[in-house]
């Protein structure tokens, strides 16, 4: 019987440095690991610990695996100190995943920020295996500068793929070396072209942000169970064991981390 606490031997093949602060980490298991759009993993860095982070590769691949990693802490440092031909651990998939199953025939509207377009590429990269099965695809992203805009090297591709997707990002503040929308994300959910009422929309950033997305959504018109928040917060045994990532009853972990507003609306903690 496989032993979930065991990590699978990685080796780290190559690191792209996305922004001043996110690097995608090109891995190669041991064996294949399949995984779902939206479910995570725990990435072990050998004498210094574990932390999750949910893959921001095409999950129809399973032979490699990307995750993108935002250097906040003692795992984050040092992991961007690691160099190809580093050995990690992985172990997973953990959680649910997006709810593809319900998108298929609908308009999805895709909203992420930061380091939230991670878990998000993911989804896109699910969504465009057939773009068809879809009405719309609509994608909003959103940062603090450009330079912080995960994947850029990838938004006109992703722009061109077929008719019925379309991309608009913005960045918070004016910038010298911008010349296109300036607000928050929030700033370019108004006027969507999206027949809303056939719609889902899913959303994945900082809590603070998840919940100015929400409201914003509510306003538009969306209803709690068209909306799923990607809540990637205090997860640590993957499994439902610890007890550290709940949401109300919920736990992130095993009943999310896309979670469904309409199951957590009423949680006082929420957003944290």
């Amino acid at each position: 019987m496989k032993n979930p606490y065991y990590p699978i031997d990685t080796v780290v093949e190559d690191i792209i440095t996305e922004t001043p602060t996110i690097k995608t980490f090109c891995l190669k298991p041991k064996k294949p690991i399949a995984f779902r759009a939206g479910q995570f993993m725990q990435l072990t860095v050998p004498g210094v610990g574990e932390a999750p982070f949910t893959p921001s590769s095409d999950p129809n691949i399973s032979e490699k695996m990307e995750i993108s990693i935002l250097k906040t802490g003692k795992v984050t440092d040092a992991l961007h100190e690691l160099k190809p031909g580093a050995k990690v651990g992985l172990r997973g998939p953990f959680g649910k995943g997006y709810p593809l199953d319900k998108l298929v025939g609908k308009e999805v509207l895709v909203v992420g920020g930061g380091v939230g377009l991670a878990p998000m590429r993911a989804l896109l990269y699910a969504l465009f295996n057939d773009p068809s099965k879809y009405k719309k695809i609509v994608i909003k992203f959103g940062a603090r500068e450009p330079e912080e805009l995960s994947f850029r090297r990838q938004y006109d591709e992703w722009g061109s793929l077929a008719p019925n997707i379309s991309l608009q990002t913005t960045i918070d503040v004016p910038h010298p070396k911008w010349d296109g929308h300036v607000g928050l994300v929030t700033s370019i959910l108004d006027d969507l072209d999206i027949n809303i009422p056939d719609s889902y929309a899913l959303s994945c950033g900082p809590e603070i942000m998840l919940k100015f997305v929400t409201l914003k959504l509510l306003e538009v018109g969306y209803k709690p169970p068209q909306i799923y928040l990607s809540m990637n917060r205090k997860m640590s045994c993957g499994m439902g064991k610890c007890g550290r990532c709940n949401v109300g009853h919920y736990y992130l972990c095993v009943d999310g981390p896309d979670m469904c507003y309409d199951k957590i609306k009423h949680v006082p903690n929420v957003f944290g």
